[in-house]
């Protein structure tokens, strides 16, 4: 019984002691949880980061001259070209120039074999002289008859059957004149020549080649007479007349704008696609580009409007919409926009609502952006230069060595 006491006294102390550890154990357990609630809600609260922009990160909207016009499409082609074929169908004997090479009138391009050709013309030539010599001499038969005649030693039958043989002759020597021509005509085409000044555009045959009548040889063009020639739909036709503006661009100098005139509209429309066919003449033809074939797209300027454009960066496109981001003052903002066709001259759209001339735009918008996010303009490279700090003074040689913290302190 004096034990028993004891033991249960001992028990009691046990449990109160850990009734007092459970009840630390969750009140820090609560504590950590309203710790991490209160750090999230102020994570939540906390404001979008500053926008850094620098003065090439925007462009302010003005108004432009906006062509309205047809829009015409097509390529920088020659006036002056021309498709060589053969005219007589021969073997390929060699080929003297060749694809960008520059030509002068007359020069020599390429030869065909002319064997066949050559001895038909030395036949033709000698049927020729033979029939000289029988047109002479039947007209000396003739004048013989004649003097007969008037001496009375001859009838007017042999005088008459003379003349008929001189006429029979005269007949067979324009013949032969004319296969002459022609057999002279068949050996110079022979010899492919170029017919004015260009380049040789496109080489189609090579030496050994069979070219057949008609076959393409080679193609030579002018550079210097490029022009634009290109289709417009038969819809705007009545827009057009000869002498109005264009503006294009061609493909391969698209950092540049041409300008030329209409100077030809094809009295005929294309029944399958609706098209008409316009040429146009280089303002200053010594811009023009040197190659043939570039593809080229512009519009006929048949009126101009002045609007407020927009480049294909500054546009943020979702689903049937687009809005931009305006920065005013030291926010940013996020605006819905309504934009117009794309001007095929400049690539720029034209805004038909929402902003206004002087707004200032972010160029090329990231995907990240916060509507009321605040902006804030980077200095100048120049202000933005530190300055170096001065060189802190060396400490006296005579100042004693501060003494180590005992172990104490730094616990």
């Amino acid at each position: 019984m004096r034990y028993l006491i004891p033991m249960l006294l001992t028990a009691g102390l046990l449990a109160a002691c850990g009734k007092s550890g459970e009840g630390s154990t969750g009140a820090k357990t609560v504590s950590a949880a309203s710790a991490a609630s209160a750090a999230d809600s102020k994570t939540a609260a906390q404001p979008a980061a500053k926008l850094l922009l620098a003065p090439e990160d925007l462009l302010t909207l003005q108004a432009s001259s906006l062509a309205a016009g047809p829009v015409i499409t097509g390529a920088v082609l020659p006036e002056k070209r021309a498709d060589l074929r053969a005219e007589v169908a021969a073997v390929v004997v060699q080929v003297y120039k060749d694809n960008g090479e520059t030509v002068r009138a007359g020069d020599l391009l390429l030869r065909l074999d002319d064997t066949a050709i050559r001895d038909s013309l030395g036949s033709a030539e000698e049927a020729l002289r033979a029939s000289t010599q029988a047109f002479e001499q039947a007209e000396r038969q003739v004048q013989r008859q004649k003097t007969l005649q008037a001496q009375g030693m001859t009838s007017t039958q042999a005088l008459e059957d003379a003349e008929v043989r001189r006429n029979n002759a005269q007949s067979d020597l324009v013949a032969a004149r004319s296969r002459v021509v022609s057999a002279r005509q068949q050996m110079q085409r022979t010899s492919v020549r170029a017919p004015f000044d260009g380049v040789v555009s496109e080489r189609k045959a090579s030496a050994g080649d069979t070219a057949q009548i008609g076959k393409e040889l080679v193609k030579v063009i002018d550079p210097r007479s490029m022009r634009f020639e290109g289709l417009v739909t038969a819809d705007r036709l009545g827009e057009l007349k000869v002498g109005q503006a264009v503006s294009f661009r061609i493909n391969g100098f698209s950092d540049r704008e041409f300008t030329g005139r209409v100077q030809r509209i094809d009295a005929t429309v294309n029944t399958a696609t609706r098209q008409v066919a316009v040429v146009v003449a280089f303002t200053e033809a010594g811009v023009a580009p040197r190659v043939s074939g570039l593809f080229a797209e512009g519009r006929i300027e048949s009126g101009s409007t002045q609007v407020l454009t927009l480049p294909e960066g500054a546009l943020v496109r979702s689903a049937d919409s687009a809005h931009v981001w305006r920065v005013q003052g030291t926010q940013l903002g996020k605006v819905t926009v309504r934009i117009g066709e794309r001007d095929t001259r400049t690539g720029q759209y034209p805004v038909l609502s929402g902003l206004a001339a002087g707004d200032r735009l972010l160029r090329n918008p990231g995907s990240t952006l916060i509507d009321g996010q605040a902006v804030e303009f980077a200095a100048p490279v120049a202000a933005a230069v530190a300055t170096p700090s001065p060189t802190p003074a060396p400490a006296p040689a005579s100042a004693p060595a501060p003494a180590p913290a005992p172990a104490s302190a730094a616990k």
